[in-house]
């Protein structure tokens, strides 16, 4: 199901592995176990500190929302580009797929429930955009 010719120029990757959306308390330190892997995003708010991160390293006591994959839009993007984040979310939300989506200087990174992904990326493929597997 995966295709490497993008109809529309956008190409996605689908990254390996599994992740988790943690949320700690606003006033924690970023934690060790958020600091490995190859994908990890930090975002502390006056609110929260919310770690993605492989969820391998994610340990048990903590409030997290696991068994995300991701879809990186290949990059890097010009910041002058408009509404690529608005049609990927159209798209996944015309099929009744929830999103959980993180922005970059470089790219956008999707976030999609491994129960989803399939339908994701069917749904991505037949709207001209190329999806490959991270190897």
């Amino acid at each position: 199901m995966i295709n490497n010719i993008p109809n529309n120029g956008l190409t996605m990757r689908l990254l390996k592995g599994k992740f988790g959306v943690c949320r700690l308390d606003s006033t924690d330190l970023i934690p060790d176990w958020g600091q490995r892997g190859g994908f990890i995003s930090i975002t502390r708010t006056l609110d929260e500190l919310s770690v993605v991160c492989n969820e391998e390293c994610i340990p048990n006591n903590i409030k997290c929302e696991k068994d995300w994959r991701i879809l990186k839009v290949e990059g890097p993007l010009d910041f002058s580009l408009i509404g690529i984040l608005s049609s990927i979310s159209t798209v996944l939300s015309r099929n009744r797929i929830s999103i959980f989506a993180i922005s970059t200087y470089d790219t956008d990174y999707i976030l999609v429930k491994s129960k989803d992904i399939n339908n994701a990326i069917e749904a991505l493929v037949n709207e001209g955009y190329g999806i490959v597997e991270e190897r």
